[in-house]
């Protein structure tokens, strides 16, 4: 065993990358190999921690322990869906049982005056109009002026333009008249073409997402990234897909949080257990230390789990999502995590990790410190 200042090393080859970290150095595709590979996961959070921790004081000003939160609700409007991805258990078409289109009157009864953002994903509806899309955003900043609006990934866009014979860019200044504010980072997946031929090859790949998101943040649009790990994919593949959102990150800086996703097995049959809590851990570290040009990582508790993502506070990430209301395509996904958790549950939760939680808004503006007994 060797030790390299407060940290001890079960694994030698993560010395020098402690030492580059401690420096402020990048890391690249070799040492990010080496953080899936390792296992010497004690040793890998804490290099990510130190990096959290230094993150959170720099941009924020906040003690190391901070984490953030919000007081969200997901809506996802139709599981109706043209595309039929094989790793999806969400989607269906319309003469399943179990579609679903809601209505505006439901989506409005979903949301409530004290939410700070509403997150609004779905299927691909073979029938509704962008003008449709428009008008559920248009029906929640006219009934509910303050709830911040983050709508629609990628595919959801490109799909957009392309019913309306619409540039992209036409495209988000429409959304953005009808209340948008930021984008959520689905649909990227995995950037890899070997992956989208073998688990969604109707869908965009890594070449539209990435430009999608570029033409959103030169328009000032601030968008989320995310990575859909545990099936299919190799280590490799992982890092690839975090190095190109990082060099897009350094091109526009226009990301706010990188969520990575622990794909849920449901019944798709592709593998037969979901990834486990240690490779959950491990792929919060790598990203934490891979993405140094990202402010925030988000351990998503409705994949992960309240426990996993509580341990995760201590492995790189610094937010842990939010109260989310009703979640249903992680779900329809046989996922284990409550259906969503109240104000008091993610206090709890982030408090249990011995952590301290920082009330946000999509922007991750600080709206409440909850410090011990006291809120300021």
């Amino acid at each position: 065993m060797e030790r390299s200042k407060e940290i001890e090393f079960q694994d030698k080859r993560l010395i020098p990358i402690w030492e580059k970290v401690e420096k402020g150095k990048r890391i690249g595709k070799k040492e990010g190999l080496l953080l899936f590979q390792t296992w010497d996961i004690i040793a890998l959070g804490k290099i990510a921690d130190f990096v959290k921790r230094k993150k959170v004081n720099g941009s924020s000003g906040l003690s190391g322990d901070a984490v953030y939160f919000i007081i969200d609700r997901q809506i996802n409007p139709t599981n109706l869906c043209i595309y039929s991805c094989r790793f999806c258990d969400f989607a269906v078409r319309s003469w399943d049982e179990r579609a679903y289109e809601m209505s505006i009157e439901e989506i409005l009864s979903k949301l409530s005056p004290e939410i700070r953002e509403v997150h609004i994903v779905g299927g691909l509806h073979p029938q509704w109009r962008f003008e449709d899309y428009l008008n559920i955003l248009r029906e929640i900043k006219t009934h509910y002026p303050t709830i911040q609006i983050k709508a629609w990934t990628a595919v959801e866009i490109a799909h957009f333009s392309k019913i309306s014979k619409i540039p992209v860019e036409e495209i988000f200044e429409r959304l953005l008249e009808a209340g948008l504010n930021t984008l959520p980072g689905g649909g990227a997946e995995v950037f890899s073409e070997r992956m989208r031929r073998a688990l969604f090859k109707q869908k965009i790949g890594e070449k539209e997402w990435l430009r999608i998101h570029r033409i959103a943040h030169r328009m000032g649009i601030r968008t989320n990234a995310t990575l859909l790990y545990g099936h299919m994919e190799s280590y490799e593949e992982r890092v690839d897909h975090l190095l190109k959102l990082r060099r897009l990150q350094e091109e526009t800086g226009g990301f706010l949080t990188f969520i990575p996703l622990a794909f849920q097995v449901g019944h798709t049959g592709i593998v037969e257990r979901q990834a486990s809590a240690l490779e959950d851990l491990r792929t919060l570290a790598a990203s934490r230390l891979l993405l140094d040009n990202f402010h925030h990582i988000k351990a998503y508790w409705v994949m992960l789990g309240e426990e996993t993502a509580g341990v995760g506070l201590h492995f790189g990430a610094d937010d842990i999502a939010g109260t989310i209301g009703e979640e249903r395509i992680a779900h329809a996904a046989l996922a284990r995590s409550p259906v969503g958790l109240t104000r008091e549950r993610i206090l709890d939760l982030i408090k249990g990790a011995g952590r301290i939680p920082v009330e946000r808004d999509a922007y991750f503006n600080i709206l409440q410190v909850y410090d011990g007994d006291r809120k300021w």
